[in-house]
């Protein structure tokens, strides 16, 4: 028999997972520039809005106004889907991140995750891979020269970074031993993080979250000095919006898995003795805000190294994917099994 109070209930998550995810992207625009602004010790922008808070509304209204150009390409049809694709990817990997525990509502206990699945990380995995043809469908539809190296440019850093990043999940997948975001949140309860026990395999998918996200200083796909805009230098109105919002979502949501997979999530020390005694929703909507201190961090750290670090050639880009971070994932995986079969071997032996 079908719960209708199921699906309202899911149907909300839904709506406002993707409503947050957005909204974070839109605002992480306004907090670039502020970012920016400080570390070049200048104001930013601050006429739309007290603190220039109505900046991203500005700039969507100002996309929105643009005239709509198509280049002269006889693939106009992929050159609209590649800015849809790249859009609609991007939001999709918030459906599986566990954004709290629970809270009791109306009589229900509402989980607060769109859906859970036993194969999340290969969901993330999946739907990121997916992204990539966005990016390659916009650049070669634009009929340009300068956008099509672009978009392979961006293709080949994304398929040498996304290696490196899954063996660096595979050393964390052998310690925890599943692929749920919710089972591996539920481990990390108080301070036991995942990156005490896996710092490399922190540090490796840290770096391959700036080359799949086209973050400085692995821009290479859109670096104006050399590619005019890289692969979206044809496109305008909202098909450049969405490509700009989408590395923004992306962002967000590597901010996001990051904050979950080793470092707690939504847990914080003292959250069993929140729940049990002052309350489930009090309990569980300070993990919501600790999780979002936890993303807004990296959303930082992400804006500072843009304005701090320069550019990589592509070469060393390329050396950097293929003969350091993959012999590291390597090493770390070895290593990760060693200590397993010596804990397991300890085990046996009653030490």
């Amino acid at each position: 028999m079908v719960d209708g109070a199921f699906i309202i209930e899911k149907s909300v998550v839904i709506v406002v997972v993707f409503a947050v995810t957005m909204i974070m992207a839109m605002y992480s625009t306004w907090a670039e520039r502020k970012v920016a602004a400080f570390l070049q010790d200048r104001v930013g922008p601050n006429r739309a809005g007290w603190g220039g808070l109505l900046q991203p509304l500005a700039d969507g209204m100002k996309l929105f106004s643009k005239e709509e150009f198509f280049p002269n390409t006889p693939n106009k049809f992929l050159f609209v889907v590649g800015p849809a694709i790249a859009m609609s990817t991007a939001l999709m990997t918030s459906a599986v991140i566990p954004w709290g525990d629970r809270l009791h509502v109306f009589g229900r206990d509402v989980i607060l995750q769109a859906t859970d699945i036993n194969i999340a990380l290969l969901y993330i995995f999946g739907v990121l891979s997916v992204g990539v043809y966005g990016i390659m469908i916009g650049g070669w539809a634009s009929n340009n020269k300068f956008s099509l190296m672009g978009a392979v440019r961006a293709a080949s850093q994304m398929v040498s970074y996304e290696v490196a990043m899954g063996l660096s999940m595979i050393a964390l997948l052998m310690m925890t031993g599943t692929m749920s975001l919710k089972e591996i949140s539920l481990q990390q309860q108080g301070m036991n993080w995942n990156v005490f026990y896996q710092p490399l395999s922190f540090l490796i998918f840290l770096i391959c979250s700036f080359a799949e996200t086209n973050r400085t200083p692995f821009d290479l796909a859109e670096c104006e000095s050399e590619l005019i805009g890289g692969y979206h230098t044809e496109y305008s109105s909202m098909k450049m919006g969405f490509y700009l919002f989408a590395e923004y979502a992306s962002m967000f949501t590597s901010a996001t898995i990051i904050s979950v997979l080793f470092f707690g999530g939504y847990n914080y020390p003292g959250m069993e003795w929140m729940v049990e005694n002052v309350g489930v929703n009090i309990g569980n909507v300070i993990g919501i805000a600790v999780l979002f201190a936890k993303i807004c961090f990296f959303i930082f750290f992400y804006m500072w190294v843009r304005w701090t670090i320069p550019r990589f050639r592509y070469d060393q880009l390329m050396n950097l994917g293929w003969r350091i971070l993959i012999p590291l994932s390597i090493i770390n995986i070895m290593i990760t099994g060693v200590v397993i079969l010596r804990h397991d071997i300890a085990a046996a032996l009653g030490f």
